[in-house]
C-alpha cells in the first residue's frame, strides 16, 4: 500500500487582524454617527418652545427665529424675582382672590355664622381644628389663632406654613367692611429678650404682624384695622397647667359687630 504523502502545512495568515480591525472601525464609525445624530436637535422646535415660554412669562413676543438663546443678557432685569423663605419667613403668599373687584358690605350675625361655617369646614377638611378656635359673641366674630399653628415660641414672625390658612381666613372676611381688631395674648411665663423685654412687646408685635400681613398681601383697608397686645392679662384658661397656657397663647382676629364698634375710636 502506497504511503500517503502529508500535505504541506499552510502558511500562517498574518493579515487576519485586518478583518477584526475593519469590524472595529465600522463599529466605531457607527458609534460616532449615532452620537452626532443625538447631538443634533430640532432647532426650530427649540425656538418655538423658547418663544412660548417668553410669551407665557409676559415678555414681548418676538420672532422665534431671531434668537435661540434661552436667556437674553439684555433681559435679565425682567426675570421675575423668585422669593425664597428667609430666616424671618418673608415669603410672599399667593393671593387667593381679587380684592379690587369686590364691593364690601357690613357683616351681621348671619354673615358671621356663614364665615364661621366656611372656616370650620376648611379646618375639618385639612385637619387644622387644633390651630384655630371660632366664636360669635356680642363683640362679633372671634377667630383665635393658636400660637402652635402660627408662631414659634418666643417669636412674633408668622410661620410660612400657616400662610394657606391665613389666606383662607382673609378670603372669608374679604367681603366685609366691619372694623377688625387684632389682639395678641400670651401666657404668664415671663420673657426677656433683646427683641421682647416682656410679654407686652411679644403680644403686641404678633398682633401687628397679622395686621401688616392682611394689609400688605390681601389689601384690607388700614383704617378698618387695629392691633393691640394684652400680654398675659386677658387669659381664657388657667395658666397653672400646660394646656391652659397653650390656650392663652393666641392672637384673636375680632370682626366687630355694631356693639363691638361702639367702643372704638372714630377717625375725623
Amino acid at each position: 500500500m502506497a504511503r500517503r504523502k502529508k500535505k504541506p502545512e499552510a502558511h500562517a495568515n498574518h493579515e487576519r487582524w485586518l478583518v477584526s480591525y475593519a469590524d472595529f472601525i465600522t463599529l466605531l464609525f457607527a458609534v460616532f454617527v449615532t452620537l452626532f445624530a443625538m447631538s443634533q436637535t430640532d432647532k426650530r422646535k427649540v425656538e418655538e418652545v423658547i418663544a412660548s415660554l417668553r410669551e407665557s412669562f409676559g415678555y414681548a413676543k418676538s420672532n422665534p427665529m431671531s434668537n435661540v438663546n434661552v436667556l437674553d443678557s439684555t433681559e435679565l432685569s425682567q426675570i421675575p424675582a423668585i422669593s425664597t423663605p428667609s430666616a424671618r419667613g418673608d415669603m410672599q403668599p399667593q393671593m387667593p382672590f381679587s380684592k379690587n373687584s369686590k364691593q364690601r358690605y357690613r357683616a351681621e350675625e348671619k354673615d358671621f355664622k356663614k364665615a364661621r361655617a366656611s372656616l370650620e369646614a376648611y379646618l375639618l377638611k385639612n385637619g387644622m381644628k387644633d390651630k384655630v378656635d371660632l366664636e360669635i359673641n356680642r363683640r362679633g366674630l372671634v377667630i383665635s389663632l393658636k400660637e402652635a399653628g402660627f408662631f414659634d415660641s418666643g417669636s412674633a414672625e408668622i410661620r410660612v406654613s400657616s400662610y394657606p390658612l391665613l389666606a383662607k381666613i382673609a378670603e372669608s372676611l374679604s367681603d366685609y367692611s366691619n372694623d377688625i381688631r387684632v389682639e395678641g395674648h400670651t401666657d404668664n411665663i415671663p420673657i426677656s429678650t433683646p427683641a421682647f423685654p416682656s410679654n407686652w412687646e411679644l403680644s403686641t408685635s404678633r398682633a401687628t404682624n397679622i395686621v401688616r400681613h392682611l394689609v400688605s398681601y390681601y389689601k384690607f383697608q388700614p383704617e378698618n384695622l387695629s392691633a393691640t397686645g394684652y400680654a398675659e392679662f386677658r387669659s381664657v384658661a388657667d395658666n397653672s397647667s400646660s394646656d391652659g397656657r397653650a390656650k392663652n397663647r393666641r392672637v384673636d382676629i375680632v370682626v366687630l359687630s355694631d356693639d363691638g364698634e361702639r367702643g372704638e375710636p372714630q377717625s375725623i
